[in-house]
Order: structure tokens, then sequence, then C-alpha cells
């Protein structure tokens, strides 16, 4: 386990994205920001404003990148010329740790938008496991893994999402990037115990929270990024910090609907506060 990038994760505090609308009044801000998360993908041709402000962001804050391409449960090749821009990113902003999803987006060369769940088998496991090795080695810096959120479940899978998670995580070798509105959106859509969910995860090995809104389309929850934090994922991210009996790296998630910038700064400051009310 990188005990440099747990080191960092606990003195980072609660950040919020780099996102386009709010480039200009993040820097005009006097309100605290601790650290900034940028959606790599948003941020990986090597010119223009985006990568400009992206260089910018990062000479005054921490930043960390997250994307959304590296496409670890697919049997497509994730493109040289994608690997390549994000070594790039990320050896130019040098964040403590690179992550992705725990998903597939593409088969066959299509591209579906959006990070579907895995069949939750040995032979997935043994599948991811060597593309974050791969991905990891290529990056040169340490790696987290994020949990999805699925609406999909089969009881023919013979892991259950905690082992399929944590094996891959510990067999890998990476960090974890645990997204509590994804914990709380599964136990909505198939019955989950939350709970239950943390004990079972190995919660040393987290380096970042995310915290994020969700919407309801009839009997299904979906994670949407474009609402505020409920107050059940407040209260289950309060629990984890119990846990886990240490402070992380938590982020504010909120991408879609995005509101004013002062009211994004305001979620973090609830979350500050709880962190500080658990570790008092």
């Amino acid at each position: 386990m990188n005990q440099k990038a747990l080191a960092a994760s606990a003195a980072m505090g609660v950040g919020i994205g780099l996102r386009r609308p709010h480039f200009s009044v993040l820097f005009e801000s006097t309100r605290r920001v601790d650290w900034l998360e940028l959606i790599s993908e948003n941020f990986m041709s090597y010119g223009g404003r985006s990568r400009a402000v992206a260089r910018q962001a990062a000479a005054r804050w921490p930043v960390v990148t997250h994307g959304v391409g590296l496409n670890l449960g697919s049997t497509d090749a994730v493109p040289e010329d994608y690997l390549k821009k994000l070594k790039a990113l990320v050896d130019e902003l040098t964040p403590p740790w690179f992550s992705d999803h725990l998903c597939f987006s593409s088969y066959g060369g299509h591209c579906f938008h959006d990070l579907l769940p895995l069949p939750r088998t040995e032979e997935t496991v043994d599948h991811v496991v060597s593309r974050i090795q791969k991905a990891r080695a290529f990056i040169g810096r340490p790696f987290a893994l994020e949990n999805v959120s699925a609406y999909v479940e089969s009881a023919d899978w013979p892991l259950s999402d905690t082992e399929f998670y944590s094996q891959i995580v510990q067999r890998s070798e990476c960090l974890m990037l645990l997204d509590i509105n994804n914990i709380y959106v599964n136990s909505l859509n198939h019955g989950w115990d939350c709970d239950q969910y943390l004990r079972q995860l190995p919660l040393d090995r987290v380096v970042q929270v995310h915290l994020a809104g969700h919407s309801a389309k009839g009997a299904l929850v979906i994670d949407t990024h474009g609402a505020p934090v409920c107050e059940p994922v407040w209260a289950l991210y309060r629990r984890f910090l119990e846990l886990a009996g240490r402070k992380v790296a938590t982020l504010i998630e909120w991408d879609n609907n995005l509101p004013e910038f002062e009211r994004v700064l305001a979620e973090a400051d609830r979350a500050r506060a709880i962190v500080d009310e658990v570790f008092a």
C-alpha cells in the first residue's frame, strides 16, 4: 500500500470539482478551497484554456485527476493515445494518485457513454487486476479504484459487491476511492445494508471519498451528481469516518444542474464540519 498517498489524503481536507462554469470565480473567491478534482478527459488536450486553467489550479492547490476512460472491465484495448495523454496530464499536474471506475464502458469498439457494472466472478477479478496493474505501470503513479452505482444485479454472480471490490483492490495493491452516494443508491435499488457494506471493505486503503446527489426515476434511484448531498448520505459519510478512524480526502462531486459556486462551497463546508465533529 502506498503510505505516501495515504499521508497526503489525511492532510488534504475537503475538495470540489474543477468545472468550466466556475473557472473564473474559483480564482477570484476568498472562500476556503482545500483541493480540486479534475475529470481527466476534460483536460487531456495539450493546449487551450482548460489545460491552462489546470496548470494554474495545480500551482495553487493540490489536485487529483479522476477519469472515466480507462474502461478497466472491458476486453477492448485502451487506446495508446489515451494513455499517453493521461500520462502527460498526470506528469504535468503531479497528483498524489489518479483514479477511475470499477466498470466497463465499451465492447467491440462501441462506446456506451455509461459506467456499466461487471459480472462479479473470479475471472473478472483476474481481468480487472491485470488491467489496473498495466495502467498504473504506464502512468507511473498510485491508482485509486472507485465503486460504481449498479442498476442491474444477478443472483448467479458468486461474489458479493464487497468481496469483488475488495479482492480487486487487494490483489492489484491499489488504493480505494469510495463513493458514499453510490453505496446509498445501491442500497435503495438492491436492498443492501450500508453499515454492513462499509464493515466488509478494507477501509485502510481508502484515500478519497466522493459525496454527491442523486435523483429518483420512478422506483429506480439514479446517481446523477445533480443535486445536494441528501441527509442519509451525510449520515453514512459520518459512519464511514467513524469506522475508518482517520481523515481522508473528501470531494463534493457536483456535475449536472451545476449551482452557483457558493452553493458548492457550502456543501464542502458541511463535510468539513462533520470531519471536525468526528475527530474533535
